[in-house]
């Protein structure tokens, strides 16, 4: 029986925490099950800084600590494991996550204090490692899905472990031990995405489902969907590869039906998020079935809101049921579907829209057309369920000529956006595609680009091939503002200083600063969405 800390990094500083560690508190949850004992500290949710973070860190005589999370936590992640080592030498420190499984050879060799990496999913491989630590066995060589250390300190990657094929197995997550009362529910409840969750009270995350069908080369999929695999690279050293595999699963309605019950009489809950990567590609992989039994299932418990169920809208004097949120996919929204999902309670569904341009469209990898992409927004808003659309920017083949086509269909359909930037994420299909570049826009240091990523919302590198960060920090304030007047004068400015010996640049104007928290009214909030 091990005594267990398991941190919850800092992620998105400049909000405030809205999203559960809802994996690590599953792994909690598995590992208390096991008869460990476990504590969570959630960085994100308290935001107290690393003299807190030693404090827990030298607060018991830990057996283990544990941290994992997206690349994008990476920098807090390695002032964190000095930490540890620093305060708690006694302790196996395990990492896991997007950020090690996407590059586990490299962050090993960044982080030499991670003593093992656990590899892709690790349901099955985390309690099978904290069963042998209390053994006290420390040779992991043949231990499926880890990255350990040989007696020389180097890192060696073992082959990844099959994933788990029926979800339901799983126990719900282990919520007493977050600071829901204490941060997430007041804190983070509300979304300016729909009326009903700006005025949810106590929102919470849920996942039904894991993976996702799409092949878009700009992501990656956290090496949960069954395209990871391990085989020697140039230099003979196993090293991971993503392919084109997709091993997509689902929770049953039931399952997640129970859970928010659980939910409900637990925390009384009124709003959750479904943190799916995308949850219409999982209702066609099942044939059109597991949304709709979910919708029915949900609706036949008790779960309905009380204006759903009335037919009337929503306000904040809707006490019962809950409303829920999660995302789409253009080409699958159709309306019957919307319909009975807005019956049962969705309120609002993210969809990748990305860009109108059926040149950028066509070589994302994601299946959608210009025409897809604007009937669903319609499609959407005339089912009731608010349409919440992504835009992204800075693409390969990206163009005056596709921004503008982008800017016109987002003013034609109503969208007020400001984009995000295409970044390659490691593990994703550009990541490998423009890796040279990228480590040559970081002066051959790789760690630095891994250190300045963030949620895409600021550019951190380019992979246009017209366009530089900076071009693109200045089209994103112009698409932002919908100006298409400053854009012509960007262009323009552009074809003067096309030339190889000068950076690209943009006309000044456009570099205004909008701020990254914007306290308007509901009235401007629902009409910007």
């Amino acid at each position: 029986m091990a005594k267990i800390l398991i941190v919850n990094p800092v992620i998105r500083e400049e909000d405030v925490p809205k999203h559960i560690p809802y994996g690590l508190s599953l792994l909690a949850s598995i590992a208390i099950a096991k008869g460990h004992l476990v504590q969570i500290y959630d960085a994100n949710a308290w935001r107290k800084g690393f003299g807190v973070l030693e404090q827990a860190a030298r607060a018991d005589d830990w057996d283990v600590i544990a941290i994992g999370g997206l690349t994008t936590s990476y920098g807090f992640i390695k002032k964190a494991v000095h930490i540890f080592r620093e305060c708690a030498p006694r302790a196996f420190v395990i990492a896991g996550g997007g950020f090690l499984s996407s590059m586990p050879l490299e962050i090993m060799g960044w982080i030499p204090h991670i003593d093992l990496g656990i590899i892709g999913e690790a349901f099955v491989t985390w309690p099978e490692v904290l069963a042998m630590l209390d053994r006290g066995e420390r040779d992991f060589s043949k231990t499926q899905g880890v990255c350990w250390r040989g007696a020389d300190g180097a890192p060696h990657l073992n082959e990844v472990r099959p994933n788990i094929k029926d979800l339901d197995v799983l126990p719900y997550p282990a919520w007493d031990l977050l600071p829901l009362e204490e941060v997430y529910f007041p804190k983070g409840s509300q979304l300016y995405f729909s009326e009903e969750s700006y005025t949810a009270k106590r929102r919470i995350d849920i996942n039904g489902s894991l993976g996702c069908g799409l092949i878009c080369k700009f992501c990656w999929h956290l090496g949960t969907t069954g395209e990871m695999i391990v085989e020697p690279n140039e230099q003979g050293v196993n090293d991971v590869r993503f392919t084109y595999g997709r091993n997509i699963r689902w929770h049953s309605p039931k399952y997640i039906v129970g859970m928010v019950k659980e939910l409900i009489r637990k925390y009384q809950v009124d709003f959750v998020s479904f943190i799916d990567e995308n949850m219409m590609t999982m209702n066609a992989a099942s044939r059109g079935l597991w949304l709709p039994e979910l919708c029915e299932l949900w609706i036949q418990e008790g779960l309905q809101p009380e204006c759903r169920r009335k037919g009337v809208p929503h306000d904040e004097n809707c006490r019962t049921g809950v409303h829920w949120s999660g995302t789409s996919h253009a080409t699958l929204a159709k309306k019957p579907i919307l319909d009975a999902m807005f019956k049962a309670g969705c309120s609002h569904l993210v969809y990748g829209i990305e860009s109108f341009d059926p040149y950028i469209l066509k070589h994302l990898g994601k299946g959608t057309t210009q025409k897809s992409n604007v009937e669903a927004v319609q499609t959407c808003l005339d089912s009731g369920v608010r349409p919440i659309p992504n835009i992204i920017i800075g693409f390969p083949d990206e163009s005056f000529d596709s921004i503008r086509t982008t800017l016109t269909h987002m003013v034609t359909c109503g969208i007020h956006s400001k984009p995000h930037f295409a970044t390659p994420y490691p593990g994703s299909e550009w990541y490998y595609t423009y890796k040279n570049s990228i480590i040559e826009q970081y002066g051959g240091e790789l760690e630095q680009f891994i250190l300045s990523l963030g949620d895409a919302s600021s550019p951190t590198v380019s992979i246009s091939r017209n366009f530089s960060a900076m071009d693109l920090l200045g089209l994103q304030q112009i698409m932002s503002k919908r100006d298409f007047r400053l854009l012509d004068q960007a262009e323009k400015h552009w074809k003067r200083t096309r030339r190889e010996d000068v950076p690209l640049a943009v006309p000044q104007e456009s570099f205004n600063i909008i701020p990254r928290k914007v306290n308007a009214p509901m009235e401007d909030v629902a009409r910007a969405i």
